[in-house]
């Protein structure tokens, strides 16, 4: 007769057990804040020094020709803020036009026949404007290697 047998050699597993050992343990809250913060930071930078949507287009000049979205730095920059629980990690603006910028629009005159407001110190009148879509919160391709990079290093792996 003809025995068959299984040896299983368990000492290789101390090893495969402790690289695990940051996954067993995770603790996402930690994880969450990280990516919060550096969503936010990404937001701000793609505001204050990129000037183009996530995708990489460059944001259309406007008429004034002063930095973009930039004007005062008062609003839209300051109301960038994150948030963060063991869940989920959330950024973006909260002023209360921030999502004219995201999107665009085009603003009508609600009581006159045409807006009045001064460009570059001149007078104009319009029977409509539009302000381009200039999106800031987003995923650039950078912006996911960044996470990627973020979450790997966090769990410990080399990639």
């Amino acid at each position: 007769m003809s025995g068959i047998s299984i040896e299983i050699d368990v000492s290789d597993f101390r090893g495969v057990f402790r690289r695990l050992e940051p996954i067993f343990n995770f603790e996402p809250a930690e994880l969450m804040t990280t990516l919060g913060a550096l969503g936010d930071s990404q937001t701000r930078r793609r505001i204050a020094e990129e000037k183009t949507a996530p995708d990489g287009t460059p944001w259309k000049e406007n008429r004034e020709g002063t930095s973009i979205l930039m004007k005062t730095g008062q609003h839209l920059l300051a109301s960038c803020a994150w948030t963060a629980s063991a869940d989920e990690a959330e950024w973006g603006a909260a002023w209360e036009y921030a999502h004219v910028h995201q999107d665009g629009m085009t603003i009508i005159p609600k009581n006159k026949e045409r807006l009045a407001f001064t460009v570059g110190g001149i007078q104009v009148f319009a029977k409509e404007v539009t302000i381009p879509a200039r999106p800031f919160v987003g995923l650039s391709a950078e912006n996911i290697t960044e996470i990627i990079d973020v979450v790997t290093d966090h769990f410990g792996v080399a990639q």
